[in-house]
C-alpha cells in the first residue's frame, strides 16, 4: 500500500477514536448523565486527570488532522506531499502514541482502582456508616489482584456504591472503552510513524 493511501486510511481512522476517546472521558466526569457529583467533586480522580481529552484525544487528533489532510492532498497527484511533511506526520505520530499511551496507563489504573462513590464503610472490616471513597481499593484484601478480580468479575459487590446510582457500571464500561481505544490509537500511531519514515525516504507521490 502506498504511503499516501495509507495516511487517507489511518487519518480518519484516528479522527474517530480520538473523538470517541473524548466523548467516552466527558461522560466518566457526569455520572449517569448528573453534573451535581462534578460540581461537589465527587469524580474520580482518574476521570478528573481526563486522560481521554487530553492523551487519547487532543494529542491524537492533533496528528490526525494533518495526516488526513496531508493524505488526501496526495489524490491523483504527481508531485504531492513533500518529505516535509511525512516527517511532521511522524512527528506528531509519536505524540499521538504517547498520548494514546498514557491514557491505557491511566485508565487501566482507573479501571483497577474502581470508582469513587458514597459507601458503606460497616461493610468492610474497618471504619462505620457511611462514607464517600475507593471502596474496591480500600478493601481489606492485602492482595491488589484479588481486589481487582473480586470487584471486575463479581457483579455481586458492586452493589456497596450507594451513589451515584450504577457507578461501577459506568466506570467499567468507560475505562474499558478508553482502554480499548486507546490501544486500537496506539497501533495506528505506530503504523503512521512507520508510514511517515517511508514518506521521507520515498515521499508521498502516487503518480511515481
Amino acid at each position: 500500500m502506498c504511503v499516501g493511501k495509507c495516511s487517507r486510511i489511518v487519518g480518519p481512522c484516528l479522527l474517530v477514536l480520538g473523538t470517541l476517546s473524548m466523548t467516552a472521558n466527558i461522560l466518566l466526569l457526569f455520572p449517569g448523565g448528573a453534573s451535581k457529583y462534578l460540581v461537589e467533586g465527587h469524580i474520580s480522580k482518574h476521570a478528573k486527570a481526563m486522560p481521554g481529552i487530553w492523551g487519547g484525544g487532543i494529542a491524537v487528533l492533533l496528528a490526525a488532522t494533518h495526516i488526513t489532510a496531508v493524505g488526501w492532498r496526495c489524490t491523483g497527484c504527481s508531485d504531492c506531499g513533500t518529505r516535509r511533511n511525512a516527517f511532521i506526520s511522524a512527528v506528531l505520530s509519536k505524540l499521538a502514541l504517547l498520548g494514546a499511551a498514557a491514557c491505557f496507563v491511566l485508565s487501566g489504573v482507573g479501571l483497577t482502582n474502581g470508582p469513587l462513590c458514597f459507601y458503606n464503610a460497616s461493610e468492610h472490616s474497618h471504619g462505620q456508616g457511611t462514607l464517600w471513597g475507593y471502596p474496591f481499593l480500600d478493601a481489606s484484601s492485602p492482595e491488589p489482584d484479588a481486589r481487582a478480580e473480586n470487584y471486575l468479575y463479581d457483579r455481586h459487590t458492586w452493589s456497596i456504591c450507594l451513589e451515584p446510582a450504577g457507578i461501577v457500571a459506568w466506570n467499567v464500561v468507560l475505562f474499558s472503552l478508553l482502554l480499548l481505544i486507546s490501544a486500537t490509537e496506539m497501533v495506528l500511531a505506530s503504523l503512521q510513524i512507520l508510514n511517515g519514515c517511508l514518506g521521507c525516504l520515498c515521499g508521498f507521490c502516487e503518480g511515481k
